[in-house]
Formats: structure tokens, C-alpha cells, sequence
């Protein structure tokens, strides 16, 4: 949708093809950073966003019993001095649809790909509805699993890191007066807030190496056994609110990175599609909305499609190639304190998350 925004606002017809018959998004919880409420005020969407949303300041860095030790951020890289912004997904995702419709964007959905022909001066596309139609571009923007990819790229399989992730929603408290994360033996956990009035935990921990699925009828019980190690207040008071399963989020961490291009012909891709990464640095949701930005920006200048598919690949690859990289390392060297095993020599975690974390506030 943040595609289909930056398109239509350059006067470009854009038509969203979407495989669910209805939206119905949950997902509980998400970190915006400065880059992000950046790239969304880009599309027009940042000050809705920062509204319905909840913007704080740097979190909190705690121990279990709840003693700070440091604080992390990115820098206030935007017109609204916003350093964080907490939302939910599905509030985020209504800010996205509403102003994808109002800015004319074509929604066809339930249906999906089939086949593409995909030419130098453009694409023929099958649907599984049976129709055919036409473009000038085609963008695969369809997740870490994506049939876009696999019909003109080949097969890329996303490398599982060995941690998993947690989420959940509360009503938040009245303590909570910005992000925490707080740091145990064998977990970390965060605390978000949403909006005034609501709030999301996340819990980070190493759930099996090689099969880390978990039956959905144990992850009130497996959440629950995580926070134990976590005497402070703030988490202690919400394990009892974990009752209902059908509020708990599990996923398994994983991250792809396909190499350059990713362009062929008149097809290319962004966000997860080629670039998945962990939530180390919190920055996936971001990258995807600055590519969408990228690429609309380079769409619209008076040039070759080509040459915009190469600047689009110039402006982006590295940046998103670094943040992958390095919430790889965060992962890895998290297990390996889980484990007891020591770090690598020269690894400092502090040090290389806030100097990723400042980076991100180059122009995209």
C-alpha cells in the first residue's frame, strides 16, 4: 500500500493485487523509528500515523529487576522530532488503506499470480481468476515467501536464526512512559506502547534449533514461563493478564537476503520479498515503506525504466544489506550469552547497535 501511495501522489496508475478476499489484519504490535515516520510522511501518512499511534523517546535498557543501564534510539530524523512511534498493526494498516483509497489506488482482491510474461517493455500477468492484464511494471511486494520471486528469480529459502519471538497486547499502564526492554538469561523482553490506553509485550528467546513450532494451545503457558526470570513490576503485573491464545502472536525469526538485482525486465521486488530481516533494530516494516519511496521516486523521474531500476538498486541494496547483517550478529550473539559461551573478541553490543541504529539517519 505504501507502494501504491508513492505512485498514484507521482501520477502514476497503480492497482494493488491482493490474495486474501478481505483484509483482516491483527499482528498485534510494531516499533516505527525515525526513518520510518520519514519515509511515511514521504507518502503523506506520517502525522495520521504519529496521531493514532503513540510516539516516545529512547528505551530503556533494564535488567530483570528493573535497574537501567543505558538507553537506545535512533536520532529525531524527521519534521515531527519523533524518535519512536509505537502502533498497532491494524491501526497502521487502516492509516494505509484509507489513504490509499483516497489517493486512487486499485484494489483487486482475492485473487493472485499465475504466470508472468515478463518482457522489455512490460509484463502480461495471469491471475487465478482466469483474467489477464498488462502492466508497464510489475512490483513484487509479497513477503518473505513470495511467488513473485520464485516465477521470475527462482527459489530463495529465508534461513531460520535459531530465536522466535513473542507478542501480546495489554492495557497500558500508567508507568509506562516510554519503550523498555529488559534483558534475562535466556530471553529479552520488550514493553511498547500502542496507543494512550494499550501497550504490547514482545518476548525474545531461542525456541529450538532446527523445529521451532509450537502448538498454539501452549503459548499462553511457554509466554508465561518466559517471564519468570522477570521480577520487576511492569512484566510481573501483566503475566496473569496472558489468558487468551488467541491474542498471543508466536514467530519464528527468520531473514533472506537475495542478492542484486532486484529487478528483472519489467518486474521488480521490495521490502520482505528480497530483504527479510529480524526485529533486532526494529527496522523491518521501515525498509519496506523506504523502498516503496525509492522507487516511486525514481518511477516518476524522466528516465528509462532500466536506469530507474538500477538507481532504485544503487539507492537501496547496501543499506538494507547492513541492517540485516548486523541484526544477524545482534541474534547470534544473543544466543551465544544464552548458552553461556562468550562473545567473539571485540564484540560490543551497544556499541554496534547505536552506530546502525545513527546510520539509519542517512538520506534514503
Amino acid at each position: 500500500m505504501s507502494s501504491g501511495i508513492a505512485l498514484r501522489r507521482a501520477g502514476i496508475d497503480a492497482e494493488i493485487v491482493e490474495i486474501k478476499k478481505e483484509f483482516d489484519v491483527y499482528g498485534v504490535g510494531i516499533i516505527q523509528l525515525g526513518n520510518a515516520i520519514r519515509a511515511l510522511d514521504a507518502i503523506g501518512v506520517a502525522e495520521e500515523t504519529i496521531k493514532r499511534g503513540s510516539p516516545y523517546g529512547m528505551v530503556k535498557m533494564c535488567a530483570p529487576n528493573g535497574y537501567q543501564f543505558a538507553e537506545t534510539g535512533t536520532p529525531p530524523m524527521n519534521r515531527f522530532n519523533v524518535i519512536h512511534n509505537g502502533i498497532s498493526r491494524r491501526i497502521l494498516h487502516d492509516v494505509l488503506y484509507e489513504a490509499a483509497v483516497a489517493n486512487g489506488v486499485v484494489f483487486n482482491m482475492g485473487v493472485t499470480v499465475t504466470n508472468i510474461q515478463n518482457e522489455t517493455t512490460g509484463t502480461t500477468v495471469e491471475f487465478t481468476d482466469g483474467t489477464k492484464r498488462s502492466y508497464d511494471l510489475l512490483v513484487g511486494s509479497d513477503g518473505i515467501n513470495s511467488k513473485v520471486r520464485s516465477l521470475i528469480f527462482g527459489n530463495y529459502e529465508a534461513r531460520y536464526v535459531g530465536s522466535s519471538v513473542w507478542r501480546y497486547p495489554f492495557k497500558r499502564p500508567a508507568e509506562l512512559d516510554t519503550g523498555y526492554m529488559f534483558f534475562g538469561k535466556k530471553t529479552k523482553v520488550g514493553l511498547i506502547p500502542m496507543t494512550n490506553d494499550s501497550m504490547y509485550m514482545f518476548i525474545v528467546a531461542a525456541e529450538g534449533d532446527d523445529n521451532p513450532y509450537i502448538p498454539k494451545e501452549e503459548y499462553v503457558s511457554r509466554m508465561k514461563a518466559h517471564l519468570k526470570e522477570y521480577p520487576v513490576k511492569m512484566v510481573a503485573d501483566r503475566v496473569e493478564e496472558i489468558t487468551d491464545t488467541s491474542k498471543a502472536v508466536y514467530s519464528p525469526l527468520k531473514t533472506l537476503m537475495m542478492p542484486a538485482p532486484w529487478y528483472k525486465n519489467c518486474v521488480v521486488m521490495i521490502g520482505d520479498a528480497v530483504h527479510a530481516t529480524i526485529p533486532q533494530l526494529g527496522s523491518g516494516a521501515a525498509l519496506a515503506i523506504e523502498d516503496a519511496v525509492v522507487l516511486a521516486e525514481e518511477i516518476s523521474k524522466d528516465q528509462p525504466v532500466e536506469q530507474a531500476l538500477k538507481n532504485y538498486m544503487k539507492r537501496r541494496y547496501e543499506r538494507c544489506k547492513m541492517i540485516i547483517d548486523v541484526s544477524n550478529t545482534l541474534a547470534d550473539w544473543e544466543q551465544r550469552e544464552w548458552r553461556g559461551e562468550p562473545l567473539p573478541e571485540g564484540a560490543n553490543v551497544g556499541m554496534l547497535m547505536g552506530k546502525t541504529l545513527a546510520s539509519l539517519a542517512a538520506p534514503i
